[in-house]
């Protein structure tokens, strides 16, 4: 009996061990360089946008409440997250970019198809304004 339970108990631990890493893996997010536009997120899905109309429609976007994104020169979408709790909206932060095209690095995490990204470092691509 004693046996069965030493198995049992090894179980458990192993199990507990990996679901540990897992949950690890899956919430430190990895680093990573983004290039891409600032552009307002519904311009970005509802007209197919591959870059914005002007810096001035996507500030005014942003101003009314709309969420600013990179869309990637891949066409990926990086939705802005703070790391924080309780979290805080990242369009101040990507404002003075709006319209232009930057560089963005920090740590991406990725769930059910999207990917978000915490915003470590930010500035105007080369040859940007």
């Amino acid at each position: 009996m004693t046996s069965i339970l030493r198995k049992l108990s090894s179980f458990v631990l192993f199990l507990f061990v990996a679901m540990a890493s897992f949950a690890a893996t899956n919430s430190t997010g990895k680093s990573i360089s983004v290039k891409g536009y600032v552009i307002d997120s519904a311009c970005t899905f509802t007209k197919g946008l591959n870059k914005p109309i002007s810096s001035q429609c996507v500030q005014a976007c942003a101003k009314a409440g709309s969420p600013l994104v990179i869309l990637s020169d891949n066409g990926t979408i990086y939705w802005p997250i703070a790391d924080t709790t309780p979290s805080s909206g990242q369009n101040e932060k990507l404002l003075p970019f709006a319209g232009q095209k930057v560089t963005a690095s920090g740590k991406v995490f990725q769930r059910g198809g999207s990917s978000a990204l915490v915003i470590e470092k930010i500035e105007a691509s080369s040859g940007q304004k």
